[in-house]
């Protein structure tokens, strides 16, 4: 691939990272907090690649010049094999192999798909990443109090509910359901980017909806209970709510849970 099309593959990636940065598509890859960066390295890239471009313009010009210039001393010399020689090297190209230019699809595809953020799928083949957090801070007096499922799991488990108890909180995240058909509220947590995204699981006991499919959002309404289970896949502790009110909801602008590094 020679310049021009290094250039042209930068631009696009540069268009790409632009593009994501400046709509909701980003937050599928990283977290919110890094917009700033994807989109000054948007911008990086593009202001490469036209330099790319502008260089090698410059080059190829002065080449052409330079060839111009050898071909005319030539001819004044009356070296007709000479000239014949330069002729060539002016017409003789390399071409470049055309499969380099699949390299544009993966581009291509960050464009015009939008993956889907993580689901039950992981979640149920991963164990909880849940951590015990550095502070509690004090809760607002709202009544239902909305909570991060983040939030709820640390504080039920590691604060063993002091700060929950006789609170009625509202939980929102999606639906998995272990392999032995027990319901889980999730949110997949991370820290920097969907690579290392890890699942945070909280139980539903209580007044659920009979029917439950993997994947729907749910809001849901309840209040602490000390029950506490432990993840098949890592042994680590699963607290529970229980619920007096569950209604669906729509997928969040951001399905990630960025609380538990905060």
């Amino acid at each position: 691939m020679n310049r021009q099309s290094q250039a042209a593959v930068l631009f696009l990636l540069g268009a790409a990272l632009l593009h994501a940065g400046t709509t909701d598509l980003y937050l599928r890859y990283v977290k919110a907090g890094l917009q700033p960066l994807l989109l000054a390295s948007g911008v990086v890239l593009i202001v490469t690649a036209l330099a790319t471009a502008w260089y090698e313009r410059r080059r190829t010009k002065h080449q052409q010049a330079t060839q111009r210039q050898a071909t005319q001393r030539q001819k004044g010399a009356g070296d007709v094999e000479g000239v014949e020689d330069v002729e060539d090297a002016e017409t003789h190209t390399h071409p470049e192999p055309r499969v380099s230019w699949l390299l544009i699809l993966p581009l291509l595809a960050l464009i015009l798909v939008a993956p889907p953020a993580l689901g039950s799928y992981s979640a149920t083949r991963t164990g909880t990443a849940l951590q015990e957090p550095l502070a509690y801070p004090a809760l607002a007096a709202t009544n239902p109090l909305p909570l991060s499922v983040v939030d709820y799991a640390g504080r039920a488990v590691y604060d063993h509910g002091r700060t929950l108890t006789g609170r009625e909180v509202q939980l929102t995240g999606f639906v998995a359901l272990d392999h032995d058909g027990t319901p889980y509220l999730v949110r997949m947590a991370l820290n920097c980017c969907a690579a290392d995204a890890q699942p945070v699981k909280v139980g539903l006991t209580g007044d659920i909806p009979p029917v439950l499919q993997p994947d729907t959002w749910l809001t849901v309404t309840g209040a602490y209970t000390p029950r506490i289970t432990h993840d098949p896949v890592n042994n680590g502790p699963i607290p529970f709510i229980e619920v007096t009110a569950a209604k669906p909801t729509a997928t969040p602008r951001d399905p990630y849970d960025e609380s538990w590094n905060n």
